[in-house]
């Protein structure tokens, strides 16, 4: 099946009084991401991935331990990336549901202790990529870091939260401020219900 770009859950500046500004937004979505859909369309076409899930498509053109992975690939796992990345935020702030936060604090100690691994894992990727709150194979909850467009789906893991660290996700707003970034995102815009349906 084609690409699509989906709407943003909300309004392209529903946002900005949280610290993701209407034109951060409007840069994001209607222009990277909207990129990765028609670039992966390009390449999916006549193809054997044509008309398979975007999830099919990521797990099967994933090349473990390459340094850079093919068109296809990042264009189809940065599309998936981003329809998670929208749905984890949003406008209207939401309490962390009790087996989320129990589920956290069995993991990491406590809730704070999760949200320090958890940006020092997107302040320490070098270059391009993610970082993830994830629910392992084994049912373990970890936090991770990608490279580039490189996601859980790579490894069988579940996303429960990922957070885009490429400049463009916070340049605008943030400068070369990531740390500050992260931590804007996980106090503020993060929707803890919709990271909790994940599990």
């Amino acid at each position: 099946m084609a690409f699509t770009l989906p709407d943003l859950p909300y309004a392209h500046d529903a946002l900005a009084a949280l610290g993701m500004s209407k034109e951060t937004m409007e840069y994001h979505h209607d222009i990277h991401h909207k990129a990765y859909v028609d670039n992966g369309n390009k390449l999916i076409a006549g193809t054997e991935w044509e008309g398979k899930s975007v999830e099919e498509i990521v797990k099967g053109t994933y090349q473990p331990g390459a340094v850079a992975q093919n068109g296809i690939f990042n264009n189809a796992s940065q599309h998936w990336n981003h329809c998670q990345f929208w749905e984890m935020m949003g406008p209207a702030e939401t309490k962390m549901p009790g087996a989320l936060e129990k589920a956290l604090v069995e993991s990491f100690g406590s809730v704070e202790k999760f949200m320090e691994e958890f940006s020092a894992a997107g302040a320490g990727q070098f270059g391009s990529g993610w970082a993830w709150l994830v629910k392992d194979t084994d049912g373990s909850l970890k936090v991770t870091k990608t490279e580039n467009g490189v996601n859980p789906l790579c490894f069988g893991q579940t996303a429960l939260l990922g957070c885009d660290v490429w400049e463009h996700s916070y340049y605008i707003d943030f400068r070369n401020k990531r740390p500050a970034y992260l931590s804007n995102f996980l106090e503020k815009l993060v929707n803890w219900e919709n990271v909790a349906s994940r599990m």
